[in-house]
């Protein structure tokens, strides 16, 4: 009797151990023990945020990166639609120099030649992309590890400490990206920053959406995109801004309806030839007002709608066009051409060589600020 007695005991505690050890996911399938790592000297983990509605939006403090969101589609089913990776090492360049989900800094999109003149002083960057400087260069504030300042349930609060001549940028920054998972679905984004010298400075998220929730199998081509805007910014055959503020009437860049996305994305148009499909700046009717729907983008396939507020002058609509099955994401989906998009908001590509636009200078103390909503619901 004492012998089944001790037996039962023993597999009650091997039980109990192995239970013990099952890892706890998140609604998304995250496991935070992969994100727990140590990058520069600085900790890195995983931070989840919930609302009461059953909305979870996952972020990790390396590079800033809004590593998954869990939105509900029309028939009340949680789907994942922000594309990235289930372990931290991943996110790491030597592995994947990618920008999924990131906060990018401190120059979002491109800049000329990599050069820019502050208060008469030229500054060389990296020459990162085509000649030109893009998202800072090749070790931009998404491959950086930001101190957290608050975090709880509902908000994180992360920091960068940029030195002056980090990049070749002038200036030491200090810069913060707040992410608030509102009560409405809505992810609500907030950026600052200051410096101790005059400089240039541009935030935004690199989010790959898809909406569907099911990158492996779901183009973007199939959503329907409006885009509040009347012009757009051309480019060249390197992507970068020409000078010149174009109107969309009458070209595939139209969006002031809403169309697919890939209704028109093959037509025999310069633009497109240029940018490999999608990949431009428009430039925002809504006069930075934060509360006017700048863009939209709808999954038909879903029922899943993200409405897109901000007060910067522009949005860069990167559609999937490099995507090209060399990534494997989470739950081991390959991401393929075309298979989720980006909506950018920002200061206009190259703005600091192109002064008729709307200035990214930051002087001594001044406050850099900028907003940006990601609104969900369902039709």
């Amino acid at each position: 009797m004492l012998k089944k007695i001790f037996a039962l005991c023993a597999a009650a505690v091997m039980i109990l151990g192995c239970a013990q050890k099952a890892p706890v996911l998140t609604k998304s399938g995250l496991d935070p023990e992969k994100f727990k790592a140590e990058r520069d000297g600085a900790p890195v983990a995983l931070y989840t945020l919930s609302n009461k509605a059953g909305m979870e939006v996952c972020v990790t403090n390396f590079g800033g990166r809004i590593v998954s969101a869990m939105v509900p589609d029309r028939n009340g089913e949680f789907k994942d639609v922000e594309l990235g990776f289930d372990n931290i090492h991943d996110y790491f360049p030597e592995n994947n120099a990618t920008d999924f989900g990131a906060t990018i800094g401190r120059y979002a999109n491109r800049i000329a030649n990599g050069k820019i003149t502050v208060e008469g002083v030229e500054y060389q960057l990296p020459q990162n992309n085509y000649g030109h400087c893009l998202h800072g260069g090749p070790n931009g504030w998404q491959y950086k590890v930001a101190e957290v300042v608050e975090a709880d349930g509902s908000h994180i609060k992360l920091r960068f400490d940029s030195p002056d001549g980090d990049a070749n940028f002038p200036g030491h920054v200090t810069a913060c990206v707040t992410y608030t998972l509102t009560e409405d679905n809505a992810i609500d984004i907030r950026y600052e920053a200051t410096t101790d010298k005059t400089t240039v400075i541009n935030m935004t998220n690199h989010s790959y959406f898809n909406l569907a929730g099911d990158p492996a199998n779901h183009c973007v081509e199939d959503d329907e995109l409006y885009i509040n805007a009347s012009c757009f910014t051309p480019v060249d055959d390197t992507f970068m801004t020409t000078g010149e503020i174009a109107p969309v009437e009458g070209t595939p860049m139209d969006f002031r309806e809403p169309k697919l996305v890939g209704k028109e994305i093959g037509a025999d148009y310069d633009q497109l030839h240029n940018g490999k499909g999608y990949d431009h700046n428009w430039v925002l009717d809504t006069a930075g007002d934060d509360t006017v729907v700048a863009a939209e983008l709808y999954c038909p396939e879903t029922g899943i709608a993200m409405k897109l507020y901000t007060d910067e002058p522009g949005v860069q609509v990167y559609a999937g066009n490099f995507l090209d099955g060399t990534a494997t994401g989470k739950k081991g989906v390959v991401y393929n051409f075309r298979h989720a998009i980006c909506l950018e908001t920002q200061k206009y590509p190259d703005t600091p060589n192109k002064p008729d636009w709307p200035s990214a200078l930051l002087h001594p103390g001044e406050t850099y600020t900028a907003h940006c909503v990601f609104a969900f619901s369902v039709r």
